[in-house]
């Protein structure tokens, strides 16, 4: 990575107007209408990516420092497939009030938060108080990334195996940052019956072990179909498995899905279930991996959603928002459906355009767009 500037800077005129004393004009400018400052700043354009290292890929909470190349990575991604500019944030903290705070205090450097690699609950409380103290995108990529891909395939797998989402029963392992935000998702989407399981089983408001986050997780779904018990219980009979969790599902389970199932097993590097294992049970595969076919990746959203957002100048990322961007994605598919082609390649030069489009045309439905 490397700062790149956009003005050549190689003569005295070029140096007083990029410094002193031209840019002092612009900074009265801005003083009287901070509004300018979309126009004349690299703030609107710019996201902070901003982690405490405490849920890093999958090696867990090793600290800031070894975070920074995954921040450095994503910012990559940020340029190369959204043309946003996006500057790694690596906290020595772990408290939720200085997080909070040394965002805040941030902000005015930036057009939106790009929350990463936070652990679980933490990451619910820190998004939520972010969102209710500033007025530029924040978004917890871990959560909503993964969800708006994962409804995008799942909305393409139910087409091509003739299912509607009100007639699909959903099973998801792992109630942690990417489990809640997906279950929340397909509820919006139309699926009624999702059961989402931790080591314990299923979620439901039988259990009394419940944190805040899963009892309002309950409440959202095992508790409206009345599901509770143990994994393979939940998996008995059903349409789709979602696996963001890690550990592996014995196949004599996985053996008593319903026909033409759907199993997104999306654990790097093991998936819940190794895709050999899937198609032996199920119509339609897909992993978190490069190596397979169906890679559910979240580089195919967050560029275009903050691209979306910048564009139109909001003030949030909605629901909204999400949903749009996962029904641009599902339909950058259109004809070529197959069971290994459930969702375009993040190299298709279409997806971040189409998802920042569908992105700025709901931010300016949902009301948050100032352009």
């Amino acid at each position: 990575m490397e700062t790149v500037a956009t003005a050549e800077v190689s003569t005295k005129a070029q140096l007083s107007l990029a410094y002193t004393p031209g840019v002092a004009e612009v900074c009265t400018a801005i003083a009287e209408d901070p509004d300018l400052t979309r126009h004349y700043t690299w703030v609107p354009n710019t996201v902070a990516i901003v982690t405490d290292g405490t849920a890093v890929l999958g090696l867990g909470d090793i600290g800031p420092s070894a975070a920074m190349p995954v921040m450095e990575g994503k910012a990559v991604l940020f340029k190369q497939f959204g043309g946003v500019d996006g500057v790694p944030i690596c906290l020595a903290t772990t408290d939720v009030d200085e997080i909070i705070e040394t965002v805040v205090r941030m902000a005015p450097s930036f057009g939106g938060i790009n929350l990463e690699d936070i652990s679980a609950p933490r990451c619910f409380e820190i998004e939520d108080r972010l969102k209710e103290r500033l007025d530029i995108p924040v978004f917890h990529d871990d959560q909503h990334g993964t969800a708006v891909v994962t409804l995008a395939a799942l909305t393409n797998a139910l087409r091509l195996t003739g299912r509607t989402p009100e007639s699909t029963r959903v099973v998801i392992s792992g109630a942690g940052a990417a489990g809640v935000a997906i279950a929340k998702i397909l509820l919006a989407a139309g699926v009624k019956d999702i059961a989402v399981t931790d080591r314990k089983g299923v979620v439901s408001s039988e259990r009394h072990d419940l944190t805040p986050v899963k009892r309002e997780l309950a409440a959202l779904t095992a508790d409206q179909t009345g599901r509770s018990g143990s994994l393979a219980e939940a998996f008995d009979g059903a349409d789709v498995y979602i696996g963001v969790s890690g550990g592996t599902i014995p196949e004599e389970v996985v053996a008593t899905m319903a026909e033409d199932a759907i199993i997104f097993a999306m654990a790097n590097p093991n998936p819940e279930v190794h895709p050999d294992v899937a198609h032996r049970h199920a119509r339609i595969v897909a992993t978190g991996r490069s190596d397979f076919p169906n890679q559910i990746n979240n580089v195919l959203a967050f560029p275009g959603i903050f691209r979306g957002a910048f564009d139109a100048n909001a003030t949030a990322i909605t629901e909204g928002m999400k949903v749009a961007a996962a029904e641009a994605l599902a339909a950058l598919v259109g004809d070529d459906l197959t069971e290994e082609l459930v969702i375009p390649s993040p190299f298709d030069p279409r997806v971040g355009p189409a998802v920042a489009a569908a992105v700025a045309a709901a931010a300016r439905r949902d009301g948050v767009a100032r352009a």
